[in-house]
Protein backbone atom coordinates (compact mmCIF):
# COMPACT_ATOMS: atom_id res chain seq x y z
CA UNK A 1 0.00 0.00 0.00
CA UNK A 2 1.34 3.46 -1.34
CA UNK A 3 0.73 6.15 1.11
CA UNK A 4 -2.14 7.76 -1.44
CA UNK A 5 -3.86 4.78 -0.60
CA UNK A 6 -3.03 4.40 3.09
CA UNK A 7 -4.57 7.91 3.75
CA UNK A 8 -7.64 7.33 1.07
CA UNK A 9 -8.54 4.67 3.67
CA UNK A 10 -8.18 6.64 6.48
CA UNK A 11 -10.19 9.13 4.64
CA UNK A 12 -13.10 6.56 4.42
CA UNK A 13 -12.78 5.33 8.06
CA UNK A 14 -13.18 8.73 9.59
CA UNK A 15 -15.61 10.34 6.67
CA UNK A 16 -18.22 11.05 9.59
CA UNK A 17 -16.19 13.91 11.41
CA UNK A 18 -15.82 17.48 10.51
CA UNK A 19 -13.97 18.47 7.64
CA UNK A 20 -11.53 20.37 9.05
CA UNK A 21 -10.90 16.95 11.36
CA UNK A 22 -10.62 14.98 8.61
CA UNK A 23 -7.65 17.71 7.15
CA UNK A 24 -5.50 18.04 10.07
CA UNK A 25 -5.52 14.54 10.81
CA UNK A 26 -4.52 13.71 6.80
CA UNK A 27 -1.84 16.50 7.18
CA UNK A 28 -0.89 14.66 10.68
CA UNK A 29 -0.63 11.21 8.83
CA UNK A 30 1.19 12.59 5.65
CA UNK A 31 3.41 14.09 7.62
CA UNK A 32 4.41 11.30 9.84
CA UNK A 33 4.84 9.02 6.64
CA UNK A 34 6.93 12.08 5.09
CA UNK A 35 9.05 12.24 7.75
CA UNK A 36 9.71 8.31 7.76
CA UNK A 37 10.46 8.55 4.03
CA UNK A 38 13.04 11.49 4.68
CA UNK A 39 14.81 9.00 7.75
CA UNK A 40 15.44 6.55 4.52
CA UNK A 41 11.99 4.06 4.41
CA UNK A 42 10.55 2.91 1.59
CA UNK A 43 7.17 3.96 1.30
CA UNK A 44 5.91 0.90 1.72
CA UNK A 45 8.00 0.51 4.71
CA UNK A 46 6.94 4.09 6.39
CA UNK A 47 2.84 2.86 5.74
CA UNK A 48 3.56 -0.30 7.74
CA UNK A 49 5.15 0.93 10.49
CA UNK A 50 2.09 3.13 10.98
CA UNK A 51 0.12 0.07 11.03
CA UNK A 52 -4.04 -0.72 9.46
CA UNK A 53 -5.54 2.40 8.16
CA UNK A 54 -8.93 0.85 10.20
CA UNK A 55 -7.11 0.48 13.24
CA UNK A 56 -5.96 4.09 13.10
CA UNK A 57 -9.31 5.19 12.05
CA UNK A 58 -10.57 3.57 15.30
CA UNK A 59 -8.48 4.91 17.16
CA UNK A 60 -9.14 8.71 15.89
CA UNK A 61 -12.78 7.93 16.64
CA UNK A 62 -11.98 6.74 20.64
CA UNK A 63 -10.38 10.12 20.62
CA UNK A 64 -13.52 12.17 19.44
CA UNK A 65 -16.51 13.54 21.51
CA UNK A 66 -19.06 11.99 20.86
CA UNK A 67 -20.80 15.63 20.95
CA UNK A 68 -19.01 17.16 18.31
CA UNK A 69 -19.96 13.79 16.01
CA UNK A 70 -23.57 14.34 16.96
CA UNK A 71 -23.43 18.19 16.68
CA UNK A 72 -21.59 17.64 12.90
CA UNK A 73 -24.53 15.27 11.84
CA UNK A 74 -27.81 16.90 13.09
CA UNK A 75 -26.35 20.02 11.66
CA UNK A 76 -28.11 21.18 8.47
CA UNK A 77 -26.50 20.66 5.30
CA UNK A 78 -28.69 23.55 3.46
CA UNK A 79 -30.88 25.97 5.19
CA UNK A 80 -34.53 24.96 6.47
CA UNK A 81 -37.24 25.87 4.50
CA UNK A 82 -40.14 27.42 6.10
CA UNK A 83 -42.47 23.86 6.34
CA UNK A 84 -39.32 21.78 7.29
CA UNK A 85 -39.16 23.95 10.48
CA UNK A 86 -43.01 23.37 10.88
CA UNK A 87 -43.02 20.10 10.88
CA UNK A 88 -40.44 19.67 13.02
CA UNK A 89 -41.68 21.73 15.74
CA UNK A 90 -45.17 19.93 15.28
CA UNK A 91 -43.59 16.54 15.56
CA UNK A 92 -41.43 17.92 18.45
CA UNK A 93 -43.47 16.27 21.41
CA UNK A 94 -43.10 12.79 19.55
CA UNK A 95 -39.75 12.44 18.50
CA UNK A 96 -38.70 14.56 21.48
CA UNK A 97 -40.21 12.20 23.70
CA UNK A 98 -38.58 9.24 21.99
CA UNK A 99 -35.70 10.74 22.10
CA UNK A 100 -35.80 11.56 25.75
CA UNK A 101 -37.01 8.08 26.58
CA UNK A 102 -34.04 6.25 24.52
CA UNK A 103 -31.28 8.33 26.29
CA UNK A 104 -32.72 7.95 29.87
CA UNK A 105 -32.89 4.00 28.69
CA UNK A 106 -29.42 4.17 27.90
CA UNK A 107 -28.53 6.04 31.06
CA UNK A 108 -29.90 3.80 33.30
CA UNK A 109 -28.68 0.57 31.86
CA UNK A 110 -25.19 2.39 31.93
CA UNK A 111 -25.87 3.07 36.02
CA UNK A 112 -27.12 -0.20 36.91
CA UNK A 113 -24.20 -1.74 35.54
CA UNK A 114 -21.86 0.61 37.43
CA UNK A 115 -24.07 0.89 40.44
CA UNK A 116 -23.69 -3.28 40.52
CA UNK A 117 -19.77 -3.57 40.41
CA UNK A 118 -19.69 -0.50 42.93
CA UNK A 119 -21.80 -2.85 45.05
CA UNK A 120 -19.30 -5.80 44.37
CA UNK A 121 -16.19 -3.36 45.72
CA UNK A 122 -18.52 -2.49 48.93
CA UNK A 123 -18.91 -6.03 49.71
CA UNK A 124 -15.02 -6.59 48.79
CA UNK A 125 -13.98 -3.75 51.32
CA UNK A 126 -16.49 -4.97 53.92
CA UNK A 127 -15.36 -8.58 53.85
CA UNK A 128 -11.82 -6.77 54.56
CA UNK A 129 -13.31 -5.13 56.88
CA UNK A 130 -14.38 -8.05 58.77
CA UNK A 131 -11.42 -10.17 58.20
CA UNK A 132 -8.81 -7.59 59.79
CA UNK A 133 -11.34 -6.89 62.47
CA UNK A 134 -11.56 -10.66 63.33
CA UNK A 135 -7.55 -10.96 64.03
CA UNK A 136 -7.19 -7.74 65.98
CA UNK A 137 -10.54 -8.50 67.72
CA UNK A 138 -8.87 -11.89 69.06
CA UNK A 139 -6.92 -9.68 71.58
CA UNK A 140 -10.06 -8.13 73.47
CA UNK A 141 -11.17 -11.90 73.95
CA UNK A 142 -8.19 -13.39 75.06
CA UNK A 143 -7.66 -10.35 77.46
CA UNK A 144 -10.79 -10.77 78.41
CA UNK A 145 -10.32 -14.68 79.12
CA UNK A 146 -12.98 -15.31 76.52
CA UNK A 147 -10.52 -17.68 74.52
CA UNK A 148 -12.99 -20.09 73.04
CA UNK A 149 -15.20 -16.89 71.61
CA UNK A 150 -12.08 -15.36 70.26
CA UNK A 151 -10.99 -18.41 68.48
CA UNK A 152 -14.34 -18.26 66.89
CA UNK A 153 -13.87 -14.72 65.97
CA UNK A 154 -10.45 -15.34 64.77
CA UNK A 155 -11.84 -17.92 62.35
CA UNK A 156 -14.61 -15.70 61.06
CA UNK A 157 -12.19 -13.20 60.57
CA UNK A 158 -9.89 -15.73 58.54
CA UNK A 159 -12.90 -16.60 56.41
CA UNK A 160 -13.62 -12.99 55.66
CA UNK A 161 -10.11 -12.14 55.02
CA UNK A 162 -9.91 -15.31 52.31
CA UNK A 163 -13.04 -14.21 50.57
CA UNK A 164 -12.24 -10.74 50.42
CA UNK A 165 -8.17 -11.65 48.69
CA UNK A 166 -10.53 -14.02 46.42
CA UNK A 167 -13.07 -11.61 45.57
CA UNK A 168 -10.85 -9.08 45.00
CA UNK A 169 -9.73 -10.81 41.69
CA UNK A 170 -12.90 -11.40 40.31
CA UNK A 171 -14.25 -7.50 41.22
CA UNK A 172 -10.93 -6.64 39.70
CA UNK A 173 -11.87 -8.51 36.33
CA UNK A 174 -15.50 -7.69 36.18
CA UNK A 175 -15.07 -4.18 36.18
CA UNK A 176 -12.11 -4.49 33.31
CA UNK A 177 -14.39 -6.17 31.52
CA UNK A 178 -17.06 -3.58 32.46
CA UNK A 179 -14.82 -0.80 31.13
CA UNK A 180 -13.81 -2.75 28.34
CA UNK A 181 -18.05 -3.24 27.47
CA UNK A 182 -18.43 0.39 27.49
CA UNK A 183 -15.60 1.40 25.44
CA UNK A 184 -16.87 -1.03 23.14
CA UNK A 185 -20.40 0.28 23.15
CA UNK A 186 -19.10 4.11 23.04
CA UNK A 187 -17.28 3.20 19.62
CA UNK A 188 -19.76 1.36 18.27
CA UNK A 189 -22.46 4.77 19.03
CA UNK A 190 -19.69 6.67 17.25
CA UNK A 191 -19.52 4.48 14.34
CA UNK A 192 -22.93 4.81 13.47
CA UNK A 193 -22.36 8.43 12.75
CA UNK A 194 -19.31 8.11 10.82
CA UNK A 195 -20.52 5.11 8.62
CA UNK A 196 -23.72 7.28 7.53
CA UNK A 197 -22.16 10.07 6.85
CA UNK A 198 -19.14 8.37 4.81
CA UNK A 199 -22.12 6.21 2.79
CA UNK A 200 -23.66 9.93 1.67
Amino acid sequence: MNKTEFLQEIARGIAGLPHEDVDRWLEYYAEMLSDRIEDGMSEEEAVADLGAPAEIAKQILSQTPLTKLIKNKVKPKRKLRTWEIILICVGSPVWGALAIALAAVFFSVFVSLWACIVSLWAVELSLAACGIAGVIGIAFFLATGAVHQGLFLLGCGLVCAGMAYFGWYFCKQLSVLLAKLCKLFLLFVKSLFVEKEGKK
